[in-house]
């Protein structure tokens, strides 16, 4: 069924909001203010609340729409329909206006507080037109033994020769390593694993040479590179290197880390206020991007406790800081909340909280802990703005409120967006 539809606000997921006979309908590949036909998803005969469609076609075009640059990953009916960029269809200034608008209209509604949210663009993405960023990818094999990608609403499997949202330095090691050519088993699941060369000269975009700091892995099963990969990231005028697995978590975006592992250095320093010691915590820690650099941050000494619950980011964590000679961090491997109610006697009233959680957020139960330290100052780093929000309403009635949040567009062509929130106890905000 299609049916003509004004366009009126951004809604979550990359999908925006209209109406139909007074329904709600969230439409994919839409724009606030525009006129289009939309076709609804089946089964739509169902008297649910709303209903859900995709754009068939444009009659008024809002300012912010372009032609996607990557058509397989648009509407269906322009022949996309395969995913991994659903603003495709948005040019890279309203993309930054569409995640400024989620993040701050989201800590209003959940969140009850009312703060326009900054939203910065990382260094080279306008000039790669907000593709090449990904060091990290996974595909699954076709029924020829291709890599590819299922597009939506059916069992049809699209071959790829490339994919624009990876860095050229990743590409350049899938052409080396014939990832394009085939000949894996149908359903394979391929992951390729490529850190980012960060030396000094290379711009934004160029293909650097990773040596064998790379992976190729096919059903886990590691077929080229190395299991293990070096990632550099400098920080506040230092370099500090991560041992972390090929099949393990870390920052996608060529340069979150250096973003984010400087902003988050930037807002403790303040928080800190230069004193002679201090307790850290750093929560859902990985493979210590946040931990190292918070190790090193008060002079003479500062204690800290890591909680993960990977146990293979924890032996690298580990790992990592023996490498640095830091020897004051207790790095544990275990549930969050659990670790944390059985902290150490000299590390349980922290000066300062640093937290990375899931897309689910930390939730009620670990705010109230992290407010029953008594802690000074908490640093949320956040990749979902509805898990933030509820958990920003939640420190609210426990006595601490944001006094600093931005956002970073780590994920360009994407509705995902990382948000940065410091809260203070509200006696000393």
């Amino acid at each position: 069924m299609d049916a003509e539809v004004r366009i009126e606000r951004y809604a979550d997921q990359g999908r925006c909001v209209g109406h139909i006979d007074g329904r709600v309908v969230f439409v994919r590949f839409a724009l606030p203010g525009e006129r289009v036909v939309v076709r609804l998803d089946e089964p739509h005969e169902r008297d649910d609340r709303f209903w859900t469609g995709e754009v068939v076609d444009v009659l008024e075009a809002s300012p912010d729409r372009v032609e996607p640059a990557w058509p397989l990953a648009g509407p269906l009916a322009m022949g996309g329909g395969c995913g991994g960029a659903d603003l495709v269809h948005v040019s890279l200034d309203g993309q930054l206006r569409w995640k400024a608008v989620t993040v701050s209209e989201q800590l209003s509604r959940l969140g009850h507080v009312e703060i326009a949210v900054p939203v910065t663009r990382i260094d080279g993405d306008e000039a790669l037109g907000g593709f090449h960023w990904r060091t990290r990818i996974e595909m699954i094999a076709d029924d020829d033994g291709r890599p590819s990608m299922r597009r939506r609403g059916s069992h049809t499997r699209v071959p790829l020769d490339t994919m624009p949202l990876a860095t050229k330095t990743l590409l350049g090691v899938a052409d080396a390593q014939h990832v394009w050519d085939g000949g894996l088993e149908p359903g394979s699941q391929i992951r390729l694993s490529v850190p980012e060369p960060r030396d000094g000269g290379l711009d934004a975009g160029d293909k650097g040479d990773p040596g064998d700091n790379y992976a190729v892995l096919v059903d886990g099963q590691l077929r080229a590179g190395s299991d293990t990969l070096v990632e550099r990231v400098d920080v506040d005028g230092t370099r500090f290197e991560y041992t972390v697995d090929a099949n393990g978590f870390w920052q996608i975006h060529r340069q979150a880390p250096v973003a984010l592992a400087n902003h988050v250095i930037t807002l403790a320093k303040r928080e800190l206020d230069s004193k002679a010691s201090a307790v850290i915590w750093d929560l859902y820690s990985g493979s210590g991007l946040f931990t190292l650099p918070l190790a090193t941050l008060a002079a003479p000494r500062t204690r800290m406790l890591s909680v993960e619950g990977g146990r293979g980011a924890v032996r690298n964590a580990q790992r990592n800081l023996r490498h640095l000679g830091l020897s004051d961090v207790d790095a544990r491997c275990g549930d969050v909340s659990a670790t944390i109610a059985h902290a150490p006697a000299h590390l349980a009233n922290p000066d300062l909280i640093v937290l990375d959680p899931p897309r689910a957020g930390a939730r009620a139960k670990v705010c109230r802990q992290m407010a029953a330290t008594g802690a000074k100052s908490i640093i949320y780093i956040a990749c979902d703005p509805t898990s933030l929000a509820r958990d920003t309403g939640t420190l609210l009635t426990l006595g601490y409120e944001p006094v600093d949040v931005r956002a970073f567009d780590i994920y360009p062509m994407t509705h995902h967006v990382e948000t940065v929130a410091l809260f203070r106890r509200k006696e000393q905000a």
